[in-house]
């Protein structure tokens, strides 16, 4: 296992408390973290290139039910999600990777294209309700 994977593993260990460790997989590869997941929502740079890159991968590795987040500030969500073939299971999160893991901030934007459909859109709705969090949906070509 690479160092820094080991080093994560184990901040997470320290940081979680006992009951959710059991609820928390480690992968090592992209195709081992989303071969099984309803949602997927990655922490990569918010640059075009690096979001294109991981969407792109996602798509072809997760099943075709999965829905892809991808937290940027600056990007199209239609532009990213026009890279796959599920442009209606693409949101995107109007935060940094960094503000969601401080979560310090209660209240999110989310951003859905035209294309989203409200089922993907309801999904990443619900997942951050339920992390405490205070979603909005904004719908725009964007």
């Amino acid at each position: 296992m690479p160092g820094n994977l080991h080093h994560a593993r184990e901040s997470i260990r320290l940081e979680l408390n006992p009951a959710a460790l059991p609820a928390v997989a480690f992968a090592s590869t992209i195709e081992d973290a989303v071969r099984e997941a309803d949602l997927v929502i990655d922490c990569v740079p918010d640059e075009l290139e690096s979001k294109l890159e991981i969407v792109w991968l996602v798509d072809r590795m997760a099943p075709p039910r999965t829905v892809i987040a991808t937290p940027t500030t600056n990007l199209s969500i239609a532009d990213l999600a026009s890279c796959t073939n599920r442009p209606e299971q693409c949101v995107a999160i109007a935060a940094t990777a960094e503000d969601l893991a401080s979560a310090a901030a209660p209240q999110l934007q989310l951003r859905a294209s035209t294309r989203t459909s409200e089922e993907s859109a309801a999904l990443v709705f619900d997942f951050f309700r339920q992390l405490g969090f205070s979603p909005a949906v904004e719908r725009s070509n964007r």
